[in-house]
């Protein structure tokens, strides 16, 4: 006999035969509840069922008028009466007359997480054998204390009311004091209360899967009642019971593939039996194998019928419901279902289900989505059934690879390639080519994804070009590598790329041999792949030495295991021993390319330099390697070569290593050469006869010199005088050549920091100090003389130095140096304003912005904002640390809001540091830099828009202050008395009266941080200060107003809310919403209210309705509330042609709930008091807008397959998809 097949693709047609049939699943599992109760004795073998799959019904309580009935069955309804009643009582007083566990046990069992399951399902269901009815109200009574709810069912109400009325009547007896319920509760109770309920279900299933699921009783019963309760419109009850069906759905899964597998072997025993003759036939066993097969299939029905109503009457409407939580245990165990039993679920009609949810607008359920087809692509048998979904949905899944949600990303990257991996035809290069760029992004786990993403893909073009290739899989895979990089429009995102490739690549990335090998061939790579080596060779070696990420990567401080250090310091072994002899090769063949050999002379400070002291030979590579640095210097005058030069000297000359004096040694002779050759063309240059090559000789040797003094002592060549001396006779002469000037200016400047740190660790003579802070005085004057030259890089490298210097020889830099105080050198008033104008000038201002508006010049305007952003922080240094006045911030604070994108993080911190530093000098700069602005405005044009942007500047430096009032209520008060004094104050000479007094506006953005009684002092000096003729002018009466507001009117309208709201019993818990989206005013919430009728000021609870629900029927007077089937509307689609029929994800259109007034007027007092109650549980429709969980998506749409970016690109379609 054939196997019953288990198919939950049923026709359209079917679906609404079977809706509208008159034998519902209720009403068929009461009849057979009250045959079997009336038939004493023992109980007849049971029939195999007909069309088992059309006794159940989407939703045993779609509509409040009962389906009609067989009068027969009808009849003994009645005999056992029909009126179901909530019992006040708690579950514990159901079962006195039986004893044995109770609802409350299981319930403590399953929160605890520390009982032992078996143990508390034996014991019910020892107390379920005793009476099944009594069981079955205690497991019901369970399931209404998990939803959270307080009321009990009763033995009366189990035996005589309908699922619809029970769960009307807990609804109304839903009394929470919390918004709360277990399945929400925050903390680790919730994960323990749902890992407990879990596994409840699953034991239950396991402990009763050889004989009471197929009593047709307990089952049936109970999803049934879960059935019911998943449509409720109480969050609560279908949450927790969508979770319990969906995990009892699990295990009947998991019995019904069990029973399958012993269905195949009776039937193959029996086909054996029966096949042989008729002598050797035995008719006894024949007959138990035929007995026995006929169980099976009975079972296999009976397990058909409650899988099929669990999945249509419960998952098809849940899958879809408003709560994300829901949502993604529904997508959960579908994956699990499909992979216990692909025989039955791997099929079109339930991946469907997972591809439309693919398009969620929730990240969790999208990423639940994402796993359940990863279990699915794991294994191989199930790839050739999963052609034509990966066909219909592939291009969604390439698209969900830049989801805005990192976690969900890197999924879809795994995802994507498991099935290149696993499928037959893979991913074309093109699609391929949407992952690649992935591994320079700067989410690490979503990098890391995608290089193993790629390192799959370049290792499978070895092993194919395996025999045309002779050389080894990591040469092959270097030179694959290579190409990608080169090819890849990141050329300068080297180390990003390693990082990526690191987890997976680290081997090949780690062969340092092969590398060197293809480097120092005279004939391998090209020009631009040497140069690509190269930077990768130096990102790999940087991150095995030091096991950092790249910027932006970094996530978090990460304690370094044991076992990682060990491996950190046998790659550094490594690296040295290796390098060491051959760098000096590389740096020779290199030596030429300012970029390769940059990169090159990065590779020491990565070693372990004290190796070179381990042997003899490693010593001459050490000679060798200093005289080659020094060549690089004298051939060289790319900044970058010069700023490697300058690291690696500070490295080897460090007093740490006993090599250190060789290295002084080298380098001094360089700068001897260096400076001869500056000395020998200084006097033609101070005379004015150097000709251009002169120039350009005695400019390079000079630059060379300045990168040098980076990290060595430059004061024993005695070069301050020269350059000082150079500098002027420049200025004088007006001949400002950019590179002499710039690179005299850097001299000048570490000859005298390096002085300053030889008097702290000397202590030089009176002297000496003398000496060295007329040096100070002379440079400074020199570099204000440059602050106003025609020459941008000259007055900027002016700018830079005089705030290091400034700093350097400040009082706080000598305060713990009493010798030392002469040293102290305080910028006079005329620097002082230079450098304010410089930064008006050229900090902020936007006049080079414009210029640089080309195409092509973006790496210029962001190294020009860098620079800018350098000189800004360098002033607002000098402001904090006392060098200059807090009043010189007024020209920082008053740039705040327009250039807040550019300086804000600046600017923002330079005013936290200055309410440290002085709180009410702080809080007057703020005033004095709006007094500015203010006076500026007059004397310009006056016009509103210049006024509405000080107001708006000022209220942006009011949020500055903080939420503590206390702790800046002096500072304010201080603020407030130096606006109104300003606004008042006399005229000068020819200037109109009162012409401040509009400053009251701007004023006024602070008056909401003063306390009251500040408030009233304000007032007063207000009073006092302004002149009875202004007392009406509306800058005044603005600002009294200001004054006379409240903080804030919430208190007050609490206040005045209060009593309604204390008159009900439960108290008003503060909602807060689950979902980002469907959010609605509180005025529309007003209007919702007075079209219903209900002036109330009961709160909304946070219990969400389902995604869609049907049109308002009409509402008796009795039942006003009553349910409907919230989520039938939605039609399911043919299973045979799921994926390609037209667009398959429909809009989910929300309908708008109706209460007719003259019913709600009608309604005498108790129902109304009833009916409130109900209604402060089911939540309001219009409060909470229906959001269309599922989207369109329809790929023809398109003209070209293109992949949208849900982070960047707000106009596309996955951007509304991914809100």
């Amino acid at each position: 006999m054939s196997r019953i097949s288990f198919s939950l693709s049923v026709s359209l047609d079917e679906l609404e035969d079977y809706e509208d049939s008159d034998s519902d699943y209720e009403a068929t599992i009461k009849t057979t509840k009250r045959r079997k109760r009336a038939v004493p004795g023992p109980q007849p073998p049971k029939r195999p069922r007909r069309k088992s799959a059309l006794r159940v019904t989407s939703s045993p309580h779609n509509s409040p008028i009962p389906a009609p009935v067989d009068p027969s069955l009808q009849q003994q309804q009645n005999s056992h009466g029909s009126s179901r009643q909530v019992s006040p009582r708690r579950s514990r007083g159901v079962n006195e007359r039986n004893p044995g566990i109770s609802a409350e046990d299981i319930y403590n069992a399953v929160c605890s997480g520390k009982s032992a399951m078996v143990t508390v399902v034996d014991e019910w269901l020892d107390s379920y054998k005793r009476s099944r009815e009594v069981g079955l109200l205690v497991l019901i009574n369970f399931i209404v204390r998990s939803c959270g709810c307080k009321g009990v069912v009763s033995r009366e109400m189990l035996d005589s009311m309908q699922n619809a009325e029970i769960i009307s009547s807990l609804t109304k007896e839903f009394n929470e004091d919390s918004v709360n319920y277990p399945l929400c509760t925050p903390g680790p109770t919730l994960k323990r209360f749902k890992a407990g309920l879990c596994e409840f279900a699953a034991v239950l299933v396991r402990s009763c899967r050889n004989s009471l699921i197929y009593d047709e009783y307990l089952f049936p019963s109970l999803l049934a009642l879960l059935t019911g309760l998943s449509d409720s419109q109480v969050r609560a009850f279908r949450h927790t019971s969508t979770l319990l069906a969906m995990k009892l759905m699990t295990g009947l899964v998991e019995v019904a593939v069990i029973v399958s597998v012993q269905l195949q072997t009776t039937q193959r025993q029996h086909n054996m039996e029966h096949s042989k003759s008729s002598e050797d036939r035995a008719s006894d066993r024949l007959e138990e194998l035929e007995a026995t097969l006929s169980e099976l299939q009975e079972k296999r029905e009976e397990l058909s019928s409650m899988m099929n109503a669990t999945f249509r009457g419960v998952f098809v409407h849940r899958y879809r419901d408003r709560l994300t939580d829901i949502r993604v245990l529904c997508i959960e165990d579908l994956g699990l279902w499909i992979k216990i039993d692909p025989e039955d679920f791997l099929n079109d009609g339930c991946l469907k289900y997972v591809g439309w949810t693919l398009h969620d607008k929730q990240s969790p359920v999208r990423l639940q989505c994402v796993r359940a087809l990863q279990g699915l692509y794991k294994e191989k048998e199930f790839i050739g059934r999963l052609e034509l979904f990966t066909s219909r949905f592939k291009e969604r899944m390439l698209s969900m690879a830049l989801d805005k949600d990192s976690d969900v990303a890197v999924d879809v990257v795994n995802l994507l390639l498991l099935i290149h991996q696993r499928s037959e035809e893979g991913l074309r290069e093109e699609e391929c080519s949407h992952i690649y760029p992935l591994v320079y992004a700067s989410h690490r786990g979503l990098a890391s994804a995608a290089g193993a993403f790629l390192y799959n893909k370049l290792k499978g073009l070895i092993s194919s070009d395996k025999q045309e290739n002779e050389r080894s899989d990591k040469a092959a895979f270097l030179q694959i590598l290579i190409s990608f990089y080169t090819q890849s429009e990141f050329h300068e995102h080297g180390a990003y790329l390693v990082d990526s490739l690191w987890a997976v690549a680290g081997s090949e990335l780690r062969d340092w041999e092969t590398m060197t090998t293809f480097l120092l061939k005279e004939a391998g790579l090209t020009d631009k792949e040497e140069g690509a080596l190269i930077e990768l060779m130096m990102c790999a070696v940087r991150q095995a030495a030091q096991s950092t990420s790249p910027v932006g990567r970094a996530q978090g401080k990460k304690h370094q295991s044991m076992k990682d250090k060990k491996i950190q310091e046998q790659d550094r072994r490594r690296i040295t021993t290796h390098f060491i002899p051959l760098l000096p090769q590389l740096l020779t063949k290199f030596s030429a390319d300012a970029g390769k050999v940059s990169r090159l002379l990065k590779a020491p400070l990565y070693f372990n330099l004290e190796m070179y002291n381990s042997a003899q030979w490693l010593e001459r590579h050490l000679d060798l390697l200093l005289s080659l640095v020094c060549g690089i210097v004298t051939k060289h005058t790319d900044a970058t070569v010069l700023e490697a030069c300058t690291h690696l000297v500070c490295a080897l000359c460090s007093d740490t290593y006993t090599f250190s004096s060789r290295a002084h040694l080298a380098f001094s002779q360089l700068m001897d050469g260096l400076t001869e050759c500056f000395n020998m063309y200084l006097s033609d240059l101070l005379q004015g006869s150097a000709d251009d090559n002169d120039m350009y000789s005695a400019a390079t040797a000079l630059k060379r010199i300045a990168a040098l003094c980076g990290a060595k002592d430059p004061t024993g060549w005695k070069l301050f005088d020269p350059c000082v001396e150079l500098l002027k006779s420049r200025l004088e002469s007006g001949e400002l050549d950019k590179e002499l000037m710039v690179s005299a200016l850097k001299c000048a400047a570490f000859h005298l920091m390096w002085a300053k740190v030889n008097a702290v660790n000397f202590k030089p003579a009176e002297s000496e100090l003398a000496r060295l802070r007329r040096e100070v005085r002379s440079f400074c004057k020199v570099c204000q003389t440059c602050l106003s030259v025609n020459q941008a890089a000259v007055r900027e490298q002016a700018f830079e130095l005089l705030c290091d210097l400034l700093m350097l020889y400040s009082k706080s830099s000598v305060r713990s140096e009493p010798a030392l105080q002469s040293l102290v050198h305080l910028p006079s008033d005329l620097l002082r304003s230079e450098m304010a104008a410089f930064l008006l000038d050229y900090v902020f201002t936007d006049s080079e912005d414009h210029e640089l508006n080309v195409e092509g010049e973006e790496e210029r305007k962001i190294a020009l904002l860098q620079r800018k952003r350098n000189q800004l922080g360098g002033y607002c240094k000098l402001v904090i640390y006392g060098v200059l006045d807090l009043s010189a911030a007024t020209d920082v604070f008053k740039h705040y809001s327009k250039y807040f994108k550019d300086f804000g993080d600046i600017i923002k911190e330079t005013m936290s540091r200055s309410k440290l530093i002085n709180p009410v000098l702080s809080a007057k700069t703020v005033c004095l830099s709006l007094q500015q602005l203010f006076s500026e405005m007059l004397t310009e044009e006056h016009s509103r828009r210049d006024l509405n942007e000080i107001r708006d500047l000022g209220k942006r430096l009011a949020m500055s202050f903080g939420i503590d009032l206390h702790r800046v209520r002096k500072p304010l008060v201080a603020l407030h008395m130096d606006g109104i004094r300003f606004a008042f104050r006399d005229p000068e000479e020819g200037e109109e009266p009162l012409r401040n007094v509009a400053f009251l506006e701007i004023l006024s953005e602070f008056s909401f941080k003063l306390l009251q009684q500040d408030r009233a002092q304000m007032a007063a000096l207000l009073k006092s200060e302004c002149p009875s003729a202004a007392i009406s002018w509306p800058p005044v009466r603005m600002y009294q107003h200001s004054l006379e507001t409240r903080l804030t009117s919430r208190p007050r309208e609490q206040e005045e809310g209060g009593g309604a709201a204390s008159s009900h019993e439960t108290p008003a818990a503060k909602r807060k919403r689950t979902t980002a989206q469907g959010s609605v005013s509180s005025a529309t919430r007003g209007s919702w209210l007075e079209s219903s009728s209900l002036h109330s000021s009961l709160p909304t609870p946070a219990l969400t309705s389902t995604v869609q629900r049907q049109p308002p029927k009409p509402v008796a007077s009795s039942k006003p509330t009553a349910e409907s089937d919230i989520s039938s509307g939605l039609n399911e689609l043919e299973s045979e042609d799921e994926f390609s029929s037209g667009p398959q994800m429909r809009k989910v259109k929300p309908s708008k709930r109706r209460l007719l007034h003259s019913t709600i007027t009608s309604l005498d007092q108790q129902d109304l008091n009833s009916n409130l109650t109900l209604l402060s549980l089911i939540e309001d429709e219009e409060a909470e807008e229906e959001e269309d969980e599922i989207e369109n998506y329809d790929s023809d749409l398109e003209p070209g397959y293109t992949l949208p970016s849900t982070r960047h690109n707000s106009a596309t379609l996955m951007d509304e998809l991914f809100d």
